[in-house]
C-alpha cells in the first residue's frame, strides 16, 4: 500500500488536469490545477529547474518538482506553511536539512526518491507532522540514531530502497507510529537482535534483495503487530524459532530465492497465526516429520522449484486449513507412486500443483485425505504411465490437468476413458498410450472399452518383500526382495532407508528366467550394523513400464545393557542418608529397577523415605533405619536383555536394651534369671560383672549390683540389676540353729527313737500275721529282688546300706540313673514327675542335703493318689517290673534315712554327742530301715511336707503336726488309720 503512493499521486494530478484553472495566473513554467476539494495542485515536472518557481498560488497545497535540477530542498515563500505534499523525485538533492524544512509545518508528505542523499544526521528533520517519507534510490549508507525522532510521532510509512545501507543501529528505528517500513536493495548482510525494537505499530516490513545471510535471535523482537515480512532473494540458508522470536502476529512470510535447506521441527512455535507461507526457489531437499508443526492456520503453501526428494510420513497432517499447495519442480515421484497417503490430514486443500515431479504411477492413496480437492493442476508434464481407478474416486474436481502419452493402456486402464467422458475434462487432457504396441499413439478417448485387456504384466511386480528384523549392533543383517515382470525391459532397483535412497549400499542382485517371466532378485547387506542402521528399509524395483514398491521392513538394532554406574557396598549409621548410584547404557536406553534382598518391599518405600530421581542416576533412602539393611540389586533392562549388580547396604546402630532392666527380689533358694537384651549392629557381645568386677560362681551370698555390658564397633551400653534375695518362709527350721536348738533337737530324735523301736516291734508281728493269712502278697527276699542290668543296687543282701559310685544320681522316672556331677554337700535327688520348678536347696538341714522340685503345692510327692505309679505296681502283683521298682523304692527310702543319719552324726557341732544318743539313733534307724523294706508294697503316704528330705515319692520331715499313714490297700484284716505323733517335746 505504501508503494503505492505516487501512482495515486499522479492519479491525483491526472484528474486535477481536467478541473477548471484558478483565476491566479500560475508561476511559469508550472502548471497549477484544481483537485478534488479546492485542493490546488502546481505542478512543475521535467522542467529543468534549479530552484523553486515564485509568486507560488497561496490556494497551492501540493508541489510536484520531479525530475529537475534542485540541490537544495525548495522554498516557496509564505505559501510554505500552507504545503501538505511536496514530491521532489529525481533531484540532486544531496542532503535533508532541518531549516530547509522549517517553514513545511503542515507537510505530510516528502518524497526524495532518487536524488543524492548519502546520511541522515541527528536533526535532520524538524519537529512536524510528516507520514510519508520516501528516501529510495538515493546513496544514503549512514543512518545516525535518532535522524527521526523529531518526526516519530506521526510518521506512518517510511521507504528506504535502493541505498546503501550496510548496518542497522539497533536504535535508529524508535517509531512508535510506523507501519511500513521497506529497506529492499541494499547491502545489509547481518539484522543484529532488536534492532526494530521500539516499532510496535509495524505491519509490514520489506527487506528483499540484501544478501542477509544471517538473522540473529530476536532480530525482529519488538515487531508485536506486523503481519507481513518480506525475505525473498537474500541469502537466508536455514528457518529456526530464534530469529522469527516475537512474530505472534504475523500472516504473511516470504522467503523464496534464498538458499534455505534446513526448516527446523520448531520453527514456528512463534508464528501460530501464519496464513501464507513462500518457500518457493530454496535447496530444500527433505521434509521431515514434524516441519510444519504449529502451522495449523496456515492456508496458502509454496514449496515450488526445490529439489525436494523426501517427504517424512504425515508431513502435511498438521496442515489442516492449506487451501493451495504447490509442489511443482520438485522429485516427489515416489511420495505419490508409493502408497504412504502423503496429503492426509489436509482436509480444506482445494488446489494442488504437481507439474514436473517425474510421477509416473498415481496410486490408490496417492490423493488420500484431501476430499475437497477441485483443482488438480498441472499433472501435464509427468510421464504419468497408470492411474490406479480409485485414486481420484473420491475428490471432486472442477479441474483437472493432464498431458501424458506413455501410459500403459491395460485393464486396469479401462475406467479412464468413461471417468473422462463424464467429466468437462476433454479439452484439459491428453491421455495417449505407449503398451501394449497395438494401441501405441492411441487416446485412451478413441479406444473401445473391449481393447484395455491384462495379456501380460509388463510392470514389476513383488513377490517377496523384505521382512521386518530385530539385530544386535555389530551383527549382520540381510534383506531381500523378489520382484517379476512379462517384458524383457531390463529392470533396476533401489534400496530406500526412511524413504531415502541408498546409494553406497552393499547390494547383490540376480536375474533369472522362468517359463515366459523375468524373475529378478536384489539383497541388500548390512554389515556391522549400528544405530544409525536403524530404520524402515524398501525396495524399489523399475523398468520401462513404471516402478514398484515393496513393503518397508523394519530394522531395530539393540545393544546389551552395560554400567558405567555399579553400586557400591555401603556401611552407615542409622539416621544419615544412604546414597545409590547406578547408571547404564544400551540401546534402546535400558531401564533401572531396584529390588532389595531380591523382593520389592522396601521398609523405606512404604515410610516414604525411598527417593528414587527419573532423570538421575541416585537412589536415596533417608533416614536410615536397621530394617533397611540387605543386599539392593540394580538391574538395566531393554529389549536387548537385562543386568544386575548388587550392593551390600549395612546399617550400623549403637548398642541399646530392647527391654529395661529391672531390680529382681528373689527368695532364699529359688532360681533368680537376669535376662539382659540387647540390640544393635552389628550384634553386640554381652558380658556380666558382679558388683563392677569378674562374676564368679559361688554357693553362697548371690546377693549383689550385676551390671550387663552390651558393645560392639561403635560404643558400649551397660544397664544394672540389683539382686536381693529375702529369707524362705518354708525352710526357716532349718536354716539357722543356734545353741538352745540344737538341745531341742536332739530331745526330740531320742523321743522319735524311742517310739520307732516300740512301733516297729508292732509292725513286725503285724507284717507276719498277715503274710500268713495271704499268700498273694508274699514278700520276696530283698536278696533275690532283680534289678535292670543299668541299675545297680546299693542295698546289702542284709539289707544294710552302701554307698553309690561317685557321680550317678536317681534319673527323673526312676528307672535308670544317670551321671551327675558330684556336689561338695551331698548329690541331687530330682522328682519322678519331671518338675520343672525353681530348685530349692535346703542346705542348712543336714549336709547331705537333696534337691527336690518345688512344684505342685510345694511338695508334690506328699500325697501319691490312687492312681499312682506305686499304687498300680500293687495291682498287677510281683512282676518283674514291680521288683525293678520296689528296688528303686527301698534305695530311695534308704537315701532318706541315711540322710537322717548323717545330720544327726553331723550337722549339730555345738550340741552334746552322747554314746546313748547315737546307739540309739543308729538303732532306731536299722529298725526303720527294715520296716520300710517291709511296707514298700503296702502303704502310700498322704501327708503334707514343708522342710524336709524327699524322694521318689516318700517324704520324712520334721513338723509338729501328725504323721499319718494311710495302710488300707495291702492290708485287708486291718482298716483304719494309724497315727504317729512326733512332738517337739
Amino acid at each position: 500500500m505504501a508503494e503505492d503512493w505516487p501512482i495515486l499521486l499522479n492519479l491525483l494530478l491526472v484528474v486535477l488536469s481536467f478541473s477548471d484553472s484558478s483565476a491566479e495566473p500560475c508561476p511559469s513554467p508550472c502548471t497549477c490545477l484544481t483537485g478534488l476539494d479546492d485542493m490546488r495542485v502546481m505542478e512543475c515536472n521535467r522542467k529543468r529547474l534549479s530552484s523553486a518557481p515564485l509568486d507560488v498560488p497561496a490556494e497551492v497545497t501540493q508541489v510536484s518538482l520531479n525530475h529537475n535540477e534542485l540541490t537544495l530542498l525548495p522554498s516557496l515563500g509564505d505559501i510554505s506553511p500552507n504545503i501538505t505534499s511536496l514530491s521532489l523525485i529525481h533531484n540532486r538533492i544531496s542532503e535533508v536539512s532541518m531549516h530547509q524544512l522549517q517553514p513545511y509545518v503542515s507537510l505530510e508528505s516528502l518524497d526524495l526518491t532518487s536524488n543524492s542523499i548519502s546520511e541522515l544526521k541527528v536533526g535532520s528533520f524538524p519537529s512536524m507532522q510528516l507520514k510519508y517519507l520516501n528516501l529510495s534510490n538515493n546513496r544514503i549508507s549512514i543512518l545516525e540514531a535518532g535522524c527521526f525522532e523529531n518526526i516519530s510521532s506521526s510518521l506512518l510509512v517510511l521507504k528506504l530502497n535502493r541505498n546503501r545501507l550496510v548496518t542497522l543501529p539497533s536504535k535508529v528505528f524508535k517509531l512508535p507510529q510506523l507501519q511500513f517500513l521497506e529497506m529492499k536493495r541494499n547491502k545489509i548482510k547481518v539484522v543484529d537482535s532488536l534492532t526494530f525494537k521500539g516499532m510496535d505499530s509495524l505491519k509490514s516490513l520489506k527487506l528483499q534483495r540484501n544478501g542477509i545471510t544471517k538473522l540473529m535471535d530476536g532480530a525482529f523482537f519488538g515487531l508485536n503487530n506486523i503481519e507481513e515480512l518480506e525475505l525473498e532473494h537474500n541469502n537466508l540458508t536455514e528457518v529456526n524459532k530464534g530469529w522469527l522470536y516475537g512474530l505472534r502476529m504475523l500472516r504473511v512470510l516470504g522467503i523464496s530465492q534464498n538458499a534455505i535447506n534446513i526448516i527446523r521441527s520448531d520453527a514456528w512455535e512463534f508464528c501460530q497465526n501464519l496464513e501464507e507461507l513462500d518457500l518457493s526457489f530454496n535447496y530444500i531437499t527433505r521434509l521431515e516429520e514434524t516441519v510444519f508443526i504449529g502451522l495449523g492456520l496456515l492456508e496458502s503453501l509454496n514449496l515450488g522449484d526445490n529439489s525436494i526428494s523426501h517427504l517424512g510420513e504425515g508431513v502435511f497432517a498438521s496442515l489442516r486449513s492449506v487451501r493451495t499447495l504447490d509442489i511443482r519442480n520438485n522429485e516427489i515421484s515416489w511420495a505419490i507412486e508409493d502408497s504412504i497417503g502423503v496429503f492426509e490430514g489436509m482436509k480444506k486443500l482445494n488446489t494442488l500443483i504437481l507439474q514436473r515431479n517425474k510421477i509416473k504411477s498415481i496410486t490408490k492413496k496417492a490423493f488420500e485425505g484431501p476430499r475437497n480437492l477441485s483443482t488438480c493442476e498441472d499433472l501435464s508434464k509427468n510421464e504419468i504411465m497408470s492411474i490406479h481407478p480409485e485414486a481420484l474416486s473420491h475428490v471432486k474436481l472442477k479441474m483437472f490437468i493432464l498431458n501424458t502419452s506413455s501410459l500403459l493402456c491395460d485393464c486396469h486402464m479401462q475406467w479412464l476413458a468413461s471417468w473422462l467422458t463424464d467429466k468437462p475434462f476433454q479439452q484439459s487432457v491428453s491421455a495417449v498410450c505407449a503398451h501394449p504396441a497395438t494401441l501405441l499413439g492411441q487416446s485412451v478417448l478413441d479406444i473401445s472399452p473391449d481393447h484395455f485387456v491384462c495379456d501380460d504384466f509388463p510392470k514389476p511386480h513383488i513377490t517377496v518383500h523384505p521382512e521386518t528384523s530385530v539385530a544386535l549392533r555389530g551383527n549382520n543383517v540381510t534383506l531381500s526382495c523378489v520382484a517379476s515382470s512379462s517384458s524383457d525391459s531390463p529392470m533396476t532397483t533401489a534400496w530406500r532407508k526412511d524413504g531415502e535412497v541408498l546409494y553406497d549400499a552393499e547390494v547383490q542382485n540376480y536375474a533369472r528366467y522362468q517359463d515366459t517371466e523375468l524373475i529378478y532378485t536384489t539383497v541388500l547387506h548390512l554389515l556391522n550394523v549400528n544405530f544409525t542402521d536403524e530404520g524402515r528399509y524398501q525396495c524399489v524395483v523399475s523398468n520401462h513400464f513404471g516402478s514398484n514398491y515393496s513393503n518397508r521392513a523394519k530394522l531395530t538394532v539393540n545393544e546389551m545393557p552395560s554400567f558405567l554406574k555399579t553400586p557400591m557396598d555401603l556401611t552407615i549409621r542409622t539416621g544419615t542418608m544412604a546414597r545409590l548410584e547406578c547408571a547404564a547404557e544400551g540401546h534402546p536406553s535400558p531401564q533401572i529397577a531396584w529390588r532389595k534382598d531380591g523382593g520389592t518391599d522396601f521398609p523405606a518405600a512404604r515410610e516414604r523415605r525411598m527417593h528414587v530421581m527419573p532423570d538421575d542416576d541416585i537412589f536415596f533412602i533417608a533416614n536410615v533405619k536397621t530394617e533397611d539393611m540387605g543386599v539392593y540389586s540394580c538391574t538395566a533392562q531393554n529389549a536387548a536383555g537385562s543386568l544386575s549388580a548388587n550392593a551390600t547396604l549395612t546399617v550400623l546402630e549403637t548398642p541399646s536394651f530392647m527391654r529395661p532392666l529391672e531390680d529382681r527380689t528373689v527368695a532364699r533358694g529359688e532360681t533368680a534369671v537376669l535376662q539382659c537384651i540387647a540390640g544393635g549392629s552389628p550384634a553386640p557381645r554381652l558380658n556380666w560383672t558382679k558388683d563392677d568386677g569378674p562374676l564368679v560362681l559361688t554357693e553362697r551370698h548371690f546377693f549383689a549390683a550385676y551390671t550387663c555390658i552390651m558393645s560392639n564397633t561403635l560404643g558400649t551400653e551397660r544397664g544394672h540389676i540389683f539382686l536381693s534375695v529375702s529369707p524362705s518362709p518354708n525352710c526357716e527350721t532349718g536354716v539357722a540353729y543356734d545353741q538352745d536348738g540344737w538341745t531341742t533337737v536332739g530331745i526330740v530324735v531320742i523321743v522319735v527313737v524311742c517310739c520307732v523301736v516300740g512301733t516297729s516291734l508292732v509292725w513286725v508281728i503285724v507284717i507276719y500275721h498277715m503274710r500268713r493269712k495271704n499268700e498273694d502278697y508274699s514278700i520276696t527276699n530283698t536278696d533275690e529282688i532283680n534289678l535292670p542290668a543299668d541299675i545297680p543296687s546299693y542295698l546289702s543282701s542284709q539289707g544294710t546300706l552302701s554307698e553309690p559310685p561317685e557321680g550317678y544320681s536317681n534319673s527323673e522316672a526312676g528307672s535308670h540313673q544317670q551321671l551327675m556331677p558330684p556336689l561338695s554337700n551331698g548329690y541331687v535327688h530330682k522328682g519322678t514327675d519331671a518338675g520343672t520348678g525353681p530348685l530349692v536347696i535346703c542346705s542348712d538341714c543336714y549336709d547331705n542335703a537333696n534337691i527336690y522340685s518345688r512344684t505342685r503345692e510345694y511338695c508334690q510327692y506328699a500325697y501319691l493318689g490312687e492312681d499312682d505309679a506305686v499304687d498300680k505296681s500293687h495291682k498287677t502283683g510281683f512282676t518283674g517290673r514291680a521288683q525293678h521298682n520296689d528296688s528303686v523304692l527301698l534305695h530311695s527310702a534308704k537315701d532318706t534315712l541315711e540322710c537322717l543319719h548323717s545330720s544327726m552324726t553331723e550337722t549339730a557341732p555345738h550340741a552334746e554327742r552322747t554314746p546313748a544318743l547315737s546307739w540309739t539313733v543308729s538303732v532306731a534307724l536299722h529298725f526303720y530301715l527294715t520296716l520300710f523294706s517291709n511296707l514298700k508294697h503296702s502303704c502310700s503316704l498322704w501327708r503334707t511336707c514343708e522342710c524336709m528330705f524327699f524322694s521318689h515319692g516318700f517324704c520324712l520331715g520334721l513338723k509338729q503336726d501328725m504323721n499319718m499313714f494311710k495302710c488300707s490297700s495291702f492290708f485287708p484284716h486291718f482298716s483304719g488309720e494309724a497315727f504317729l505323733d512326733i512332738t517337739g517335746t
